[in-house]
This record gives structure tokens, sequence and C-alpha cells, in this order.
């Protein structure tokens, strides 16, 4: 003789199913900001080792950078801080790239060298 179902282990387990969905899409939401900053973490690094050759951000790099950040999905950029001057031969030279990624999730990155040129 067969046991008659419960409605309620069907529910279970719909719930269940919805709960591991909603989790799932956050984790692939975050996985994508994760995607993002690591992106700009490259930008910054390759920027920087530009900046060491010419002694600080021309106008040119500074133009080419907030458009890639843009393109990366970046909105709020601030340069502020960064050594835009030329700076001498074994000086301190900055990078320091603040704004959002996605519109919600602020950040900073700094790098920090000597223009070696």
């Amino acid at each position: 003789m067969r046991e008659r179902g419960n409605v309620g282990n069907i529910m279970i387990t719909g719930i269940l199913t919805l709960a591991m969905t909603v989790i799932m899409l956050a984790f692939l939401d975050n996985m994508q900001m994760i995607q993002q900053k690591a992106e700009v973490d490259q930008l910054a690094r390759r920027y920087i080792l530009r900046m060491e050759t010419v002694g600080g951000l021309t106008p040119e790099d500074q133009e080419d950078l907030v458009q890639e950040l843009t393109s990366r999905g970046v909105t709020e950029i601030d340069l502020a801080g960064t050594t835009l001057g030329e700076a001498g031969y074994g000086q301190k030279i900055v990078l320091r790239i603040c704004g959002r990624l996605g519109g919600r999730y602020a950040f900073e990155e700094k790098r920090v060298s000597t223009a070696k040129y």
C-alpha cells in the first residue's frame, strides 16, 4: 500500500531550491565585483610602472587611465593624490585611484614607487 504524500515536503524542497538560487546569484554578483577589482589592480600596476619611467602620470596617460577604468565599469573616478608633475630620479611617485565598482562598492587603489628614468 502506498503512503500518501505531504504538501509540506514539496513546499520545503521548493523553498530550499529558491534559497539556493538566491545564494548562487549573490555569489556570482560578488565574483563579478572581485574580478573588476582585480582588473583595476592590474591597471594600477601597469600605470605605476609607466610612471616610474617618465617620472609621473602624464596628461595623455591620465586620459587613457580614466578611459580604461570607465570601460571596466568604474564610476566616480578620483585621482587626487597622484603624482602628476615630473618627479626627479629617485623621488617618490604615487598613483592613487578612488572610485566605485558597479556604482555600489567604493574602493581605493594606491601604489607608491620611485622615479627610475
